[in-house]
């Protein structure tokens, strides 16, 4: 058995991750076109008809990330909770980040070569480079 089917047999059998949902303001749409497709990189898919009245944004990229812009009216950022996207060369990132006025905290407490910025809304997103992807089952919890 390989290690992806024994770890599906576990609880209700989880084998990905589809998507990660993150919120944003009424009427961010822009700003998140802004951030997510022009300075990330990633491409906006249309919603599918049922959903596209709501507002927000859905954006893909390669390897299958997915993340979903959506309203909320009551909105607060997400400031420690976030996603993880990989990067190509995060020293390439770095500096297109900075060329897009993106502030960058870096993570001195790891020696995963990861970042974090924060989109318009102020949700926190981490950037990991691609020669560290995959750390966290290389670590032991704790």
């Amino acid at each position: 058995m390989s290690a992806d089917r024994d770890d599906a047999a576990i609880g209700i059998g989880v084998i990905g991750l589809d998507h990660v949902q993150l919120a944003m303001p009424p009427r961010g749409e822009r700003e998140a076109r802004r951030f997510y497709a022009d300075i990330l990189g990633l491409r906006e898919v249309d919603k599918p008809a049922a959903f596209a009245g709501r507002g927000g944004c859905w954006f893909v990229g390669p390897g299958g990330t997915a993340i979903h812009l959506g309203v909320d009216e009551r909105f607060m950022a997400a400031k420690k909770s976030h996603p993880c996207l990989i990067v190509a060369d995060l020293a390439a990132a770095r500096r297109a980040l900075a060329d897009a006025h993106v502030p960058v905290e870096d993570d001195a407490a790891t020696d995963v070569d990861c970042c974090y910025i924060s989109d318009p809304f102020g949700n926190r997103i981490e950037l990991v480079d691609v020669g560290d992807a995959g750390f966290t089952n290389r670590r032991p919890p704790g």
